[in-house]
C-alpha cells in the first residue's frame, strides 16, 4: 500500500443494466428474490445479497446495475426475466462496458477527492451508496464497498479508459501527504 491507498484493477464483472416499474412493489418483490438481493428506492444506494455475490446499484428512479462475478450476467437476465414474465421490464447484459478498479486504503477518500467532485465524506457517501460522475474526466460509477469507514471504493469505468484511470489515481497518490506503510 503507498501513501495509504492501493488501486486494484478487478476486470471483467457481470453487469446486468434493469428498467422496472418501482412503484410496482409486487414486482419489486418478485425481481429481489430472483436476483438475490433488493432493488434499492432511495437515490445512490445499494442492496447486497446476503453471500455477497450480487449487489443492485440504484441508477435512477426506474434504473438499476444488477453486478455479480464474471460469467454470471445469462443467470442474472435469466431470473430477471422469469420474476418478470407478466410485467414490462428491460434488461441488457452491459457486462461489456464497464471494468472494474478498487481504491483501497485510509487515503481513498482523498485520492479520488483530487478527481471527483462529488462529497465521499460520511454519511453524504459511505458504504453501499453509488454515484455516476466523473473522475479525472472519466464517466465512471463510483461504488462505496468498504466497512463503517469506507475505506473502499469500486469504480466501473469503460474499458477504453481504464488504462487512463488506472494511471491517473497511481500519478495522483504523489499528491498524498506523506503516510506510513
Amino acid at each position: 500500500m503507498s501513501r495509504g491507498v492501493e488501486i486494484r484493477p478487478m476486470g471483467r464483472l457481470a453487469q446486468v443494466s434493469l428498467r422496472a416499474d418501482a412503484t410496482d412493489q409486487a414486482l419489486a418483490a418478485r425481481l429481489a428474490e430472483g436476483i438475490g438481493a433488493s432493488l434499492p428506492t432511495a437515490p445512490g444506494t445499494v442492496a447486497s445479497a446476503p453471500d455477497g455475490e450480487r449487489h443492485t446499484l440504484w441508477l435512477g428512479p426506474d434504473e438499476w446495475l444488477v453486478v455479480g462475478p464474471d460469467g454470471s450476467a445469462p443467470s442474472i437476465e435469466r431470473a430477471i426475466r422469469d420474476a418478470s414474465a407478466d410485467a414490462l421490464v428491460t434488461t441488457v447484459d452491459a457486462s461489456a462496458n464497464r471494468v472494474g478498479i478498487d481504491v483501497v486504503g485510509p487515503a481513498a477518500r482523498e485520492l479520488l477527492g483530487f478527481g471527483c467532485s462529488i462529497d465521499l465524506d460520511p454519511p453524504a457517501f459511505g458504504p453501499d451508496r453509488c454515484a455516476q460522475t466523473l473522475l479525472a474526466r472519466a464517466a465512471v460509477i463510483i461504488w462505496g464497498t468498504g466497512g463503517a469507514e469506507a475505506t473502499t471504493y469500486r469504480i466501473l469505468v469503460r474499458p477504453s479508459f481504464a488504462g487512463y484511470l488506472g494511471a491517473w489515481l497511481a500519478d495522483a497518490t504523489d499528491g498524498l501527504a506523506d503516510r506510513p506503510g
